[in-house]
């Protein structure tokens, strides 16, 4: 028990560094993008984010997910011909998928920008952006794995040389097409996309080999043919019935979760597209509808999410140790938990509202050049404590195994937002659009104290 406390804490640490750094690179990369391309761009950039999301939710998040509950199973045995199986099981559905989506956007990127996303400007875009649809889902399912035996170093490091491949492939690209006197164009960004996922890949494809080779021949590599002949020693029969079995263990488990996921990202995309179109119903013109629209998601929101961070790797740590607590009946703990988390969070985002509050103005100009972005920064500021508390109270829930009732929460919560961007964006502009999250952070909030109201009653 204890080697696997230490395993959790170190792995939730090397989360923690990671995800400090990967959105340390991520912040400045935004601001790079914001000066480089403009208020405009960054908006018919952001308008692509929900379909990549939607893609990854259908052919990899739940099959990730699967690889890594099934692969934990099998840690105590030592049984890694199963653990290979398992990845190959996930790994042959995944990459299906996701060249069948990335066939789909491919050819109808113009029907998706035209008549989706409202923007046709969004379709060189998504013909570039696809490309890294296979190499996004080879690494997943291989972070998968590796989450499974409780080994984040590797996820981690993939993470990182994303990050890095992205930032260092746009700015070359970028800064050549300036030496040669040309304007580069927000494709430039979208091609780092599938550059940043083609790093992951090329990263996460040898450590898998090389962990392979390590766990199942400890002295070295294999003798030519000794894998073959192991993994199907026991048939071809016995050995089509046992990738049958995995095959359908792995897609009952991933089916609810991807569906669950596409649903939220559906609803997501929709939102993300019907903002712009709202925006010029208010009477903006095409172009102020995508700058203000870049600015919100593009400049404003990274920021007010960064502190969050924090919390992201609590909730890591958060969700096995209250899934335990639950399992033991042990009361105490998830009292004490659910009570820090509370003045924790409350504390962080009470600072985080006070900062942007006060300095919203001074950060939206310094940062993004851009008095817009302040603005938004100081009305968001006042999502802070709910957003923060949010992020540890759901993954409570999902350690008491209240996983659909938290995606009740969700669902609700983005049909919330939707009301808002339908109803109050062509009356009152964006600040419709803000009011709408402030009330539905509160909501979440709310939603999510009612089951763990007895965890902080006195007793």
């Amino acid at each position: 028990m204890r080697i696997k406390k230490n395993t959790l804490i170190t792995g939730t640490i090397i989360l923690t560094v990671t995800g400090l750094a990967s959105r340390l690179i991520g912040f400045f990369y935004r601001i790079f993008l914001s000066r480089l391309f403009g208020e405009e761009n960054m908006g018919i950039y952001q308008l692509i984010g929900p379909v990549m999301a939607l893609v990854f939710s259908l052919s990899a998040a739940g099959l990730q997910n699967a690889i890594s509950k099934f692969v934990a199973g099998e840690t105590a045995t030592h049984d890694y011909k199963v653990s290979l199986r398992i990845l190959l099981v996930g790994f042959t559905f995944s990459l299906t998928l996701s060249t069948f989506c990335l066939i789909g956007v491919y050819n109808f990127s113009d029907f998706i920008a035209s008549y989706l996303l409202f923007e046709p400007r969004c379709a060189p875009l998504l013909r570039i952006a696809a490309l890294s649809f296979p190499f996004a889902s080879v690494h997943s399912c291989i972070n998968g794995y590796f989450y499974g035996v409780r080994k984040t170093g590797v996820p981690a490091a993939t993470q990182l040389t994303e990050q890095l491949f992205r930032v260092g492939s746009v700015f070359l690209i970028a800064s050549m097409c300036i030496k040669e006197g040309k304007e580069p164009t927000i494709a430039v960004a979208a091609a780092g996309l599938a550059i940043g996922e083609l790093s992951s890949m090329l990263l996460a494809l040898p450590a898998a080999y090389l962990h392979f080779v390590k766990k199942a021949y400890p002295g070295g590599r294999p003798p030519s043919g000794t894998l073959h002949r192991k993994t199907t020693g026991s048939g071809p029969a016995r050995l089509v019935q046992a990738y049958g079995r995995l095959s359908r263990q792995i897609l009952g488990f991933a089916a609810p979760l991807s569906a669950n996921r596409l649903c939220l990202n559906v609803l997501q995309a929709i939102e993300a597209a019907c903002i712009p179109a709202k925006l010029q119903v208010y009477g903006h013109s095409v172009s102020d509808s995508l700058s203000v629209y870049g600015v919100l998601t593009g400049m404003a929101l990274p920021l007010i999410f960064f502190p969050g961070t924090l919390t992201n790797s609590v909730s890591v740590l958060l969700m096995p140790a209250i899934s335990e607590a639950d399992a033991t009946n042990n009361q105490k703990v998830i009292r004490k938990a659910v009570r820090k988390c509370l003045g924790y969070c409350l504390l962080l985002g009470c600072i985080c509202l006070v900062c942007f509050l006060t300095f919203g103005p001074t950060v939206g100009r310094m940062l993004y050049n851009s008095e817009m972005a302040g603005h938004f920064i100081m009305i968001l500021s006042f999502m802070c404590p709910f957003l923060y508390l949010n992020t540890t109270l759901t993954s409570i829930l999902h350690g008491l195994g209240k996983t659909g009732y938290s995606f009740f929460l969700n669902l609700t919560s983005i049909l919330l937002r939707l009301l808002f961007v339908f109803q109050a964006i062509p009356v009152y502009g964006i600040r419709g659009y803000l009011a709408g999250m402030l009330l539905s952070q509160l909501y979440t909030t709310l939603c999510c104290l009612i089951p763990l109201r007895k965890y902080l009653l006195p007793g």
